[in-house]
């Protein structure tokens, strides 16, 4: 899907250099921006589709991003834990934020204010939790991904981190309450490290008198 999202940016990047004064070559080109921003971002975070909905740029310090509030039913609120939390992004996911933001501060107008995802470069108001869920179904699809959803970049950064025995580590970034709730949905991915004991077993009834 990165790939996809970034030949995109690359073939729309062409069309507004050829054509700047085009409204409907900026209109797509900051579509697919946000498009490829938002599955580095999602990838990268763990984070709800309602955590990304309300993101804003002053949220990020550096590599830093606190996850402070969530958008349901179209309204702005808490986190579904009704905590914040920090976490560090990657640092080419940083750079893809930012390269994004002062592209299209420069371009002009300046935004209205400062959602990181919104249907229009001013950025007046955020895009909702199910329109990032389509633009990502959409971008899936054109890459051939089988029923793609945004969850699932989720529980993919869960399986990772669990699977590689860093459970508090996916609790805080998922920003779960409690690390059971982590290990309850994602034991799944707990490597088995306990062939030495099965052979230990198998080796005493071997040995049986």
């Amino acid at each position: 899907m990165l790939t996809v999202a970034e030949a995109d940016v690359a073939r729309l990047s062409t069309g507004l250099e050829a054509d700047p004064g085009s409204l409907w070559w900026r209109r797509l080109l900051f579509s697919a921006e946000q498009a490829l921003l938002l599955v580095r971002v999602a990838a990268d975070s763990g984070a709800r589709r309602g955590e990304l909905a309300a993101l804003r740029h002053g949220d990020i310090d550096g590599r830093v991003l606190t996850i402070q509030r969530g958008v349901s039913h179209g309204v702005i609120g808490s986190t579904k834990s009704n905590r914040s939390r920090r976490l560090t992004l990657g640092a080419t996911t940083v750079t893809l934020i930012e390269s994004h933001w002062s592209s299209w501060t420069e371009r002009g107008p300046a935004p209205d204010d400062d959602w990181l995802f919104a249907p229009t470069p001013a950025r007046t108001t955020f895009m909702t939790a199910d329109a990032l869920s389509h633009k990502f179904r959409r971008l899936g699809v054109a890459a051939g991904v089988e029923r793609p959803a945004l969850h699932r970049l989720r529980h993919a950064v869960a399986t990772h981190l669990v699977g590689n025995g860093r459970l508090l580590q996916a609790q805080a970034r998922l920003g779960h309450r409690d690390p059971m709730t982590t290990l309850r949905h994602y034991s799944h991915a707990v490597a088995l490290h306990d062939e030495d004991i099965a052979d230990n077993l198998d080796q005493l009834l071997n040995d049986r008198p």
